[in-house]
């Protein structure tokens, strides 16, 4: 069996009968982060929600973390607090290796992109991913998303901060996920463009996935103005809302 449980953001926990992945952890209590906007959406700190109430208990089984990049809402002093603490392992890009060591982390594997590694009695890949439209996803930095074929499990791909790209498109074709995580929020900063997929590029990404798609990144940050609400709205529109779930904090998908 597989679980996966919806915590706050990207923050999510792959459990099966062997291994407890935790994803991308911000696990700081609501408004331990800056704001990221000031004026284009309402000056909030972050994370602008506490965590779900359920989330210590699942927190308390994880054997091992997933980090996609650097970003404090993916990584804030919270979750590394509790990775150091629990000498919990950590897997990541190759080019966070340097960053993540510096903070204390205990990794114990590194990944590159296109090329693929034995990760907890399967296989991990690394996926190229382009956090925004044009010239902002230069000082974004590096962001990878992850294809993962755990032993008896449905396939899963961790898309992260990305917007729709050949790779992507690659991914959903080709290696045909069973289950895909997309970040939804159509993030953005007071000036550029978007830092993350448009509704467009979310219902294009939706429609050429074979599989299952787990919506995230949405109500969590105060510089992502997508709703769940306008989403499913917009699935609904489109005919896809049957492909799509749409987790609310602290929700359990078993697949």
């Amino acid at each position: 069996m597989l679980q996966i449980h919806h915590l706050r953001n990207a923050t999510l926990v792959i459990e099966t009968e062997k291994d407890v992945i935790l994803v991308d952890p911000m696990l700081g209590k609501k408004g331990t982060l800056p704001t990221f906007t000031f004026f284009r959406f309402k000056a909030q700190k972050n994370p602008i929600v506490e965590l779900p109430d359920n989330s210590q208990a699942i927190l308390n089984k994880v054997t091992h973390c997933l980090i996609t990049h650097a970003h404090p809402d993916h990584l804030d002093t919270a979750a590394e607090q509790f990775l150091i603490k629990n000498n919990i392992p950590v897997t990541c890009s190759i080019k966070d290796e340097k960053l993540f060591k510096k903070k204390g982390l205990d990794v114990v594997q590194t990944i590159d992109y296109w090329k693929k590694s034995n990760f907890l009695g399967g296989t991990i890949e690394g996926i190229p991913a382009k956090h925004g439209y044009g010239f902002i996803s230069k000082p974004m930095g590096n962001v990878m998303g992850f294809y993962i074929e755990l032993s008896n499990q449905k396939s899963i791909y961790l898309s992260s901060d990305t917007i729709y790209t050949p790779s992507v498109d690659k991914v959903l074709k080709e290696y045909k996920p069973a289950i895909s995580v997309i970040a939804c929020g159509s993030a953005q900063l007071d000036i550029f463009q978007p830092l993350l997929m448009k509704m467009e590029d979310i219902l294009k990404f939706v429609q050429n996935s074979d599989g299952i798609v787990i919506a995230n990144h949405l109500e969590a940050v105060n510089h992502c103005p997508t709703t769940r609400t306008g989403l499913q709205k917009e699935l609904e529109k489109n005919g896809l809302s049957h492909k799509v779930h749409i987790p609310n904090d602290g929700d359990v998908i078993i697949l």
